[in-house]
């Protein structure tokens, strides 16, 4: 499976953004999509996951209420709609994919948030 993540760029405080990831190679082994985050200095953290059938959510308390995962069947695309950001949220957001809950068996290249104060 191979993973191409996108959308990442600059914006203030209080804005959004959304990024995509889109799939491809051997998708039906997927279970669970998602987002981690790894801001500078600190380490890689969960964000939120999806199962791809059920489209059952999941979100770190840290995002819960700004950001919404959603996936596109048809287009075996990821999203991640970022609202209300904060500075905290900068960082570089990857996308990724597996078969439990920890979707840790591919990744996608990262993309770079920043969001300033």
């Amino acid at each position: 499976v191979q993973l191409q993540a996108s959308g990442g760029g600059l914006v203030q405080a209080g804005g959004s953004l959304r990024l995509s990831c889109g799939a491809s190679g051997r998708t039906s082994s997927v279970v669970y999509m998602g987002w981690f985050r790894q801001a500078p200095g600190k380490e890689r953290e969960f964000v939120a996951r999806i199962t791809w059938i059920a489209g059952i959510t999941y979100y770190a308390d840290s995002v819960k209420g700004r950001f919404t995962i959603s996936r596109d069947n048809a287009k075996n695309t990821l999203y991640l709609q970022m609202d209300s950001l904060k500075p905290e949220d900068t960082a570089v957001y990857y996308c990724a994919a597996g078969k439990n809950y920890n979707f840790n068996d591919y990744w996608g290249q990262g993309t770079q948030v920043t969001v300033s104060s």
